[in-house]
């Protein structure tokens, strides 16, 4: 059994809806430890999703976000008798999520002019609906590894 407070074992969700990952994305978007600041960002997101959104359910849109946006392919870079392959390799579920939280986080900081609780929730809310910028990051990591999948058999 692990030691208390090692970092392993079940983690504790967030305060609004206990969920484990919406708690690491306000950690994904916290900057300089001001996790407070985070949290609201986080859930005004939430809220203003949860208003355009008829159900009104606004973890469903962020799951759906988050399933859209990890990918399950990258290419890794792998050094084969003097020449560098770019090999097509499975993304571990703990890298896929770290992914699509860091893909969302940066597309949404690049939208322009609005507060960041509106441009991450305009960034999850195109994610659910397969659009916007993180999901056609997610597309152009996947064509690179379809691109060179004839590179597989040098998986390590």
């Amino acid at each position: 059994m692990a030691k208390k407070g090692s970092g392993y074992g079940p983690r504790g969700g967030d305060f609004r809806y206990n969920d484990e990952a919406v708690a690491r994305l306000i950690n994904a978007i916290m900057l300089d430890g001001k996790k407070v600041v985070a949290t609201k960002i986080v859930y005004d997101a939430f809220d203003i999703i949860a208003n355009k959104v008829e159900g009104g359910d606004a973890l469903e849109v962020f799951r759906k976000a988050m399933g859209n946006v990890a990918p399950l392919v990258e290419v890794r870079s792998k050094r084969v008798g003097g020449a560098t392959y770019q090999i097509p390799m499975e993304v571990p579920a703990s890298r896929r999520t770290a992914l699509a939280f860091r893909w969302i986080k940066q597309f949404a900081a690049r939208r322009g002019g609005r507060s960041m609780a509106e441009k991450l929730a305009a960034e999850l809310l195109d994610a659910s609906n397969e659009q916007g910028a993180s999901v056609k990051k997610r597309d152009e990591v996947h064509r690179m590894a379809e691109a060179n999948k004839a590179f597989a058999h040098f998986r390590f």
